[in-house]
């Protein structure tokens, strides 16, 4: 990755969590969730997935399905930085005069499918993947989980099926940020060893650092792994990426700031962010 790539990628990450930030007022948002995906949207938009505004109901596009519905204001904010809603919607945010709301909703382009009930989208993420590849389409199917979701069971059925089809042309993201809800995952119940587990269950695994371009890239460039296996990215985050205050909290899942508080988380994210950016940046010069 050039440091070019590397700064403009990193340029609209903080503008992301900037309108992350700002959608947390006004009956608030999953603000610790929605930081933890950033760079995994921001890349799968920006730089792998063959999807922009110009092409959004053509049969060769490529798909992202959020299945973690809750860190929509992630998704919302890409999707406004790079062209695909006009950024001044997001100000409607729970709005009832617009369709962008607390989780994906089909009336705002870009989004493939509505979701909120987690467990769902990796199956219909995997009729889609099935239907391309019946037709003998190119397409890229990525699904992007929450480490809790995987407590449903139809995920693991899923990936059962998935891989008895072969479905190379199916990547899951697995949002490792530690938390579901208010607790942490391993202490309700566990989930390690998860590379283990899903390599029991027919998959090819990577594992990576989730805030880190460059380890986003690399695993994303060799899909597919396999000639017959589901790829899978298990992509170590932080919950509240971004804010130290926030960051790795129990009871900052769901937030409703007042605009001084947001104001202040403002100052305190460009603070933070000038230090990661400059430390990542180092790496490629």
């Amino acid at each position: 990755m050039t440091k070019d790539k590397l700064e403009s990628l990193q340029s609209v990450a903080l503008k992301v969590r900037e309108h992350i930030i700002g959608m947390s007022t006004g009956g608030g948002c999953f603000i610790g969730a929605s930081l933890s995906c950033v760079e995994l949207v921001v890349y799968l938009y920006s730089e792998f997935l063959n999807i922009d505004p110009s092409n959004l109901k053509n049969p060769d596009r490529d798909y992202l399905f959020l299945s973690k519905g809750h860190d929509v204001p992630a998704l919302y904010g890409t999707l406004g930085e790079l062209g695909f809603i006009d950024l001044s919607r997001l100000k409607n945010h729970l709005l009832t005069n617009d369709s962008v709301y607390w989780h994906p909703n089909r009336n705002i382009p870009g989004v493939e499918f509505h979701s909120g009930s987690l467990g769902h989208l990796p199956s219909v993420a995997a009729g889609v993947a099935l239907d391309c590849r019946l037709k003998d389409e190119p397409n890229q199917i990525v699904v992007i989980t929450g480490d809790g979701e995987l407590n449903e069971g139809s995920v693991w059925e899923t990936i059962l099926v998935a891989n008895a089809y072969k479905l190379n042309n199916l990547t899951i993201i697995v949002d490792r940020n530690q938390f579901q809800a208010n607790i942490r995952t391993e202490e309700l119940v566990p989930l390690e060893p998860l590379e283990d587990k899903f390599k029991a269950f027919g998959c090819e695994v990577k594992r990576i650092n989730g805030h880190n371009f460059m380890e986003i890239e690399e695993a994303l460039k060799g899909i597919p792994y396999t000639g017959n296996k589901v790829n899978v990215i298990i992509a170590d985050t932080v919950r509240g990426k971004g804010l130290p205050s926030i960051e790795a909290k129990a009871d900052r899942w769901f937030c409703a700031f007042t605009e001084k508080e947001t104001g202040q988380l403002m100052e305190e994210l460009h603070g933070h962010a000038k230090a990661f950016i400059e430390s990542e940046t180092l790496i490629v010069r």
